[in-house]
């Protein structure tokens, strides 16, 4: 249990203590009494006091019932495209619905007050109404530029709220920034009033050509934050225009991985990392594997064989059925013309699978031409959850998958 502040009151003593034991298993107002030992020539002398005691803070239990909602939060994520712009029905559902169970919980009680509000922060989703800023429809839903937004409130006769857009590490960023002032426990106040682009190639900053001084009332905002996370990694806000943002400082592994893809950029590096924290000990299992998987990314070796190559920057999935033990490679090259190639698949240990493809059909509409393809192979499983799957084949290609939905 992590507790971080308690208010002890004596009721009342009969003597003096020389030695006492408090348990902190509590929550709310609690009175205890203690039992205190004193030793002296004459004999042992018993005393006892009573304390009141009062937690300041939530106990173990809240903490973790938040944190659950967190991962959850996490959870629906994971696989968003475009930070909302690209999602599915059901992923906009899945967030939607773990951004109000974490409001439910409150987070940090009056956010605006708490130091945990400050720093930097990454954008991982919006809801982006037609409302929303020329910079949040230009630039948000690009999975390939990196979203902060920096808070500065203490400390400083300057106050400010900046947005960033950080088009890769080699050519630069965006700057938006806007005076800030905190209104209420939950709201902070902005006005926008300068921008500008830092290109790494240029010695000098380029000015933003949207002429803030000119704006009015369409320069300033403000910004709730309806959830600030205990331990200070994720944050809910809402905007006056009626968007809801996600940011988070902690980002989980497989985000970032996924950032990495997208930007093109680090992708071995953030596999790697994964990698090393497998959680699933026996990745082969069917039961673990079964659904359907697109491909996000995969590294070709030279000796890969030559639908692979040849398939791997084109839309794919692969289909794993557990009740027949047979794997299914679709690829769709344009709406209703599609490959899909059959295999059969057995364990071979605990992170390995052979996969022997015993033929296709490319698919025009509904007519199937046959087509004799063959080829033995074995897939080690490197990494596997619910979310996201890496795989090495046999001739040292690797690929990244992620679960989707098992509908065409």
């Amino acid at each position: 249990m992590a507790t971080l502040g308690l208010r002890i009151q004596q009721v009342y003593s009969d003597g003096v203590c020389s030695q006492s034991r408090v348990s902190t298993r509590f929550y709310g107002d609690r009175c205890c009494k203690f039992k205190q030992v004193a030793r002296n020539g004459a004999g042992i002398v018993v005393h006892r006091q009573q304390m009141k005691i009062t937690a300041m803070v939530a106990p173990a239990t809240q903490q973790v019932a938040e944190n659950s909602g967190e991962t959850a939060l996490v959870e629906a994520l994971i696989g968003v495209q475009g930070r909302g712009r690209s999602a599915s029905s059901k992923q906009l559902q899945d967030v939607a619905e773990a951004v109000s169970a974490l409001e439910a919980t409150g987070g940090v009680p009056e956010p605006t007050g708490s130091p945990l509000i400050e720093g930097r922060w990454q954008l991982m989703y919006t809801t982006r109404p037609g409302t929303a800023s020329p910079i949040q429809r230009t630039f948000v839903g690009v999975d390939a530029f990196a979203v902060f937004q920096e808070i500065v409130l203490r400390g400083t006769d300057d106050p400010r709220v900046s947005n960033i857009v950080r088009f890769s590490e080699q050519i630069g960023e965006l700057k938006v920034e806007a005076a800030a002032s905190v209104n209420s426990g939950e709201r902070i106040l902005f006005r926008f009033d300068k921008a500008a682009f830092s290109f790494k190639f240029l010695p000098f900053k380029v000015p933003y050509p949207v002429p803030f001084r000119f704006l009015g009332d369409e320069a300033k905002g403000w910004l709730d934050t309806t959830y600030l996370s205990p331990n200070g990694s994720i944050r809910i806000s809402r905007g006056n225009k009626g968007t809801t943002f996600v940011l988070q400082k902690d980002v989980d592994p497989r985000q970032r991985l996924l950032r990495a893809i997208a930007s093109k950029a680090d992708v071995e590096k953030e596999i790697d990392e994964l990698v090393k924290n497998n959680p699933t000990k026996a990745p082969t299992d069917l039961s673990i594997l079964a659904g359907k998987w697109r491909l996000l990314w995969s590294s070709q070796t030279a000796d890969a064989n030559w639908l692979q190559k040849a398939t791997s920057n084109i839309p794919n999935w692969q289909i794993v059925k557990p009740e027949t033990g047979r794997f299914e490679n679709l690829v769709r090259f344009l709406p209703g013309v599609r490959l899909r190639a059959r295999a059969r698949s057995e364990t071979i240990s605990e992170t390995r699978r052979s996969v022997n493809i015993e033929g296709a059909d490319l698919e025009l509409g509904e007519l199937k031409i046959p087509l004799k393809i063959s080829a033995e192979g074995y897939t080690d499983i490197l990494y596997i959850d619910s979310k996201i799957r890496i795989a090495r084949g046999n001739k040292g290609s690797v690929f990244v998958h992620i679960r989707e939905p098992d509908s065409e």
